[in-house]
């Protein structure tokens, strides 16, 4: 009579999702449905003197998310972005921190309206980036974006957190 072993790094998979369902254990990586830091995603479009231009955003909602935002990300693909909803318009201030890639941030009023634009910003830093007055939203996009979008300030997001004018 042979004994057959089992492989082991299926029964360890296995055993690892036994533990993790059993006991709530989180594992880095693994999210589980309604976890606060699962990204919904969207889509957000940015009407300019040369076009709208769309993208497929992630979207930070919660503390939690707006506290995250696109830390720890290496890359983003060219027609993504990240919209931060911060509610009822406020002045806002932005950084850098734990963020590898440069951004462009948009900083939008409550009807979607560009009010002040941070071009490639500065990876990794903590100083803060103001908006040029209340905003509800801030859109973040590959660092270039903007200037190669030809977006202004007045120029439009579309997105349907915005109201229309």
């Amino acid at each position: 009579m042979t004994r057959r072993s089992i492989p082991l790094l299926p029964a360890f998979l296995a055993a690892l999702l036994v533990l993790t369902a059993t006991f709530g254990i989180a594992l880095p990586g693994l999210r589980a449905a309604g976890d606060p830091m699962v990204f919904a995603t969207s889509k957000a479009a940015v009407v300019t003197a040369k076009g709208r231009f769309d993208f497929n955003v992630e979207l930070a909602l919660n503390p939690e998310q707006l506290q995250q935002g696109l830390q720890g990300r290496t890359y983003m693909a060219p027609s993504a972005g990240m919209l931060f909803d911060f509610g009822p318009p406020q002045p806002v201030n932005m950084w850098m921190k734990n963020t590898p890639i440069s951004l462009d941030m948009l900083f939008i009023d409550a009807a979607g309206i560009v009010v002040n634009i941070a071009e490639a910003t500065t990876p990794f830093s903590l100083s803060t980036i103001p908006s040029a007055g209340p905003v509800r939203a801030v859109m973040e996009l590959n660092a270039g974006t903007a200037r190669r979008i030809g977006v202004k300030p007045g120029d439009r997001v579309i997105h349907e957190m915005f109201t229309t004018r």
